[in-house]
């Protein structure tokens, strides 16, 4: 499929999502290209799906279509059509802090919160 409908910049697109789900890295895929690439890469194997990252939705039918098939929430949606990945470097300082805010959050335990805590500050 890749050799007839796409180039080499989409095979090494999917290349990248196969071997990141392979590593168990997160990948954030941006506008219609990446996302298509990703999606030839979950067609293969669908665990792929579960280390896609949607940066942003871009106004393309092709791309709505798309992200609606892999089940994909984008993180942004700004209308952007700009390429160049844009998007996903608007969404990296989300994902940064979104990572900070996981390593560093107190759970209940650390902060000591019981049920009777919980209930009283409410």
């Amino acid at each position: 499929m890749l050799a007839r409908l796409g180039g080499f910049e989409i095979a090494a697109m999917c290349g990248v999502c196969i071997e990141a789900s392979r590593q168990h890295c997160a990948v954030l895929v941006d506008g219609f290209i990446s996302t298509a690439a990703a999606g030839v890469g979950v067609s293969m194997n669908s665990a792929i799906r579960d280390y896609l990252i949607a940066a942003h939705r871009s106004p393309e039918p092709g791309h709505r279509a798309l992200l609606e098939s892999l089940e994909l929430e984008p993180l942004l949606q700004l209308e952007m059509r700009l390429g160049e990945g844009t998007g996903a470097a608007l969404a990296i300082p989300l994902l940064r802090a979104a990572v900070e805010a996981l390593r560093s959050m107190a759970t209940f335990e650390s902060a000591d919160v019981t049920d009777s805590t919980a209930k009283n500050s409410a």
